[in-house]
């Protein structure tokens, strides 16, 4: 995996500069340039408390994408996730010294451009500019126009809001109401033909594994949004999407998808997998 620069979470922590203001000048790559640059295995690192038994420095050298606050799995390593993500505007207030950390030490970021512009926080590693996927007309799937967003186009007279899945980051994202599904998308983008869900239990009342009585707790929705957006995204992943090039296991023993859509592996099964 890339080296570099290690950036405590301390130093991260530390105020700006005196006259440090928001961002006014920031690079931006198009996901063009990083698609299908990748293969094989991938671990996607989420919030859920089962990724605190997580082994992460035993897989250090398969790549890794995580988001928000579950770049504190990365502390005290020397481990460089391969793509942050984080849709959450207000992470970077609520949880000023791990976004900072993130930013320091990600090889690739995806905010919300925004976001990236008003954050005192540069990112080292390329920085991606998100942006949400529209989706195609009736006609346009017919027709096989963007034939890289996948939709579910038998619930449109329901929904103001696309249930689906982008294949091209490059023409955005959809969103579940999860940022792990962002990194799903993220992981087929670049290429990975194998992803390993770590803490994705989406349990609202077990909490993020990085949060206690003291910290400043982002907003959490996923009671309200599991049965109408969460799983059925998930589940038209599982018809439309994995196939004999792309698979995605869950490792959670407490997550609530169920193993006819995302199958659960053992961290043993794992292993084998890898060889």
């Amino acid at each position: 995996m890339k080296s570099m620069p290690r950036t405590t979470v301390e130093q991260a922590s530390a105020p700006a500069p005196l006259g440090s203001g928001p961002l006014q000048e920031l690079t931006t790559h198009d996901f063009e340039s990083c698609r299908n640059s990748q293969k094989g295995p991938v671990f996607i690192i989420a919030s859920g408390q089962s990724a605190k038994s997580f082994p992460l420095k035993q897989f250090a050298h398969v790549p890794m994408i995580t988001m928000n606050g579950a770049i504190s799995m990365f502390l005290n390593t020397d481990v460089n996730p391969c793509f942050y993500a984080c849709t959450d505007r207000s992470f970077s207030e609520q949880q000023p010294g791990l976004f900072k950390y993130a930013m320091a030490n990600s090889q690739r970021v995806a905010l919300w451009e925004d976001h990236a512009r008003a954050s005192r926080a540069q990112p080292t590693g390329a920085f991606y500019p998100l942006s949400k996927a529209q989706r195609p007309s009736w006609l346009d799937a017919v027709l096989g126009r963007h034939d890289a967003l996948v939709a579910d186009h038998s619930l449109l007279p329901f929904r103001k809001r696309p249930i689906g899945f982008s294949k091209d980051m490059s023409e955005g994202f959809f969103d579940a109401r999860t940022v792990a599904y962002l990194a799903i998308q993220l992981a087929f983008h670049m290429g990975f033909s194998k992803v390993f869900l770590v803490g994705v239990d989406l349990k609202e009342n077990a909490g993020r594994f990085y949060e206690n009585d003291q910290s400043n707790n982002s907003p959490c929705g996923l009671d309200q949004h599991y049965h109408t957006r969460i799983l059925p995204s998930f589940k038209l992943m599982s018809e439309k999407v994995i196939g004999d090039d792309f698979r995605v296991y869950n490792l959670s023993d407490a997550s609530r998808l169920p193993d006819e859509v995302v199958p659960h592996l053992s961290l043993e099964e794992v292993e084998a997998m890898l060889g």
